[in-house]
């Protein structure tokens, strides 16, 4: 299974405390309608750490239904927990998921032994393509370069979430990998260097308010369009760094509400975005809209 183009981050609506599956599905539609290439819910974005089994499954059947087949559908499944990352993406393959999206386990700080065995596990107990997510910012733990060479030849690891942030790791990897497996800016602003060097596309948080404009700028990479994706990408730049301002997915969340897509909540921990945040990311949203 080859991977590429534009694959949105979904966030997670919410309603009074529950998960909104009719703004969700609102929501995957925009999406795919938008030009997206594909769907990833329950990630980080998704607000994953907070969801239980049962919505977790709720939230994946949901986009799987929606979707109807139109796009692929990878559902976030990473936990600190390998046998409950199983449970998890047992549960999502019933539902009918392309693929999965799987970070590396957070808190517990495993070894790269520990990291390999547990993607192995994950792999050998339930073989869809999988997308490993390499965020150390959020986990605490970072995939080193022999450890995903090694993974690389797990049939169904077939690519790579590369969200260190770090431009040099991601042009390592995708000499040494890049004829491997498929290589995913997971940073908005980093997608088009990341593109630019071989990589596959961008799992992007933008999308989720603008898909139409994050495909463009992957479309225009897989057409060769340079010139073009640079303009797309540029005008873009600002409300990509906005949208982390604060902790994701606040800052999205707040773009979206403002744009009465979706109800203004987030989960505890997470707050609702400050006054000076949110005036940041407006600001930042008009120049992009504005250009």
């Amino acid at each position: 299974m080859r991977l590429r183009g534009a694959f949105t981050a979904l966030v997670t609506p919410f309603r009074a405390g529950d998960v909104d599956l009719d703004a969700l599905r609102a929501l995957v539609e925009r999406q795919i309608v938008g030009g997206v290439q594909g769907l990833v819910p329950c990630g980080t974005t998704g607000e994953s750490a907070t969801l239980d089994p049962g919505e977790h499954a709720a939230v994946v059947g949901a986009v799987v239904e929606q979707a109807r087949g139109r796009v692929p559908v990878l559902a976030g499944v990473g936990t600190s927990d390998t046998r409950r990352t199983v449970a998890l993406a047992e549960r999502a393959r019933g539902l009918g998921v392309d693929g999965l999206l799987v970070a590396c386990p957070a808190y517990n700080r495993p070894t790269q032994a520990g990291l390999e065995a547990h993607f192995r596990a994950l792999a050998a107990a339930v073989p869809l393509p999988t997308m490993l997510y390499d965020v150390p910012a959020r986990t605490g733990v970072a995939l080193e370069l022999e450890t995903l060479a090694r993974l690389a030849d797990v049939p169904s690891i077939v690519a790579l979430k590369e969200a260190s942030g770090n431009v040099v790791r991601a042009q390592r990897v995708l000499a040494r990998l890049g004829e491997r497996f498929d290589v995913f800016a997971g940073d908005d602003a980093l997608a088009l260097s990341i593109m630019a060097l071989g990589g596959a596309g961008v799992v992007s948080v933008t999308a989720n308010l603008l898909p139409d404009a994050v495909a463009r700028v992957a479309d225009a990479m897989r057409a060769g369009d340079l010139p073009s994706a640079r303009a797309a990408h540029l005008r873009l730049l600002p409300l990509h760094e906005a949208m982390f301002v604060e902790t994701n997915p606040g800052p999205i969340k707040a773009m979206m509400a403002d744009a009465k897509l979706l109800h203004p909540e987030v989960r505890l921990p997470l707050v609702w975005p400050s006054d000076e945040s949110l005036a940041l990311a407006r600001a930042a949203l008009a120049q992009a809209v504005g250009s």
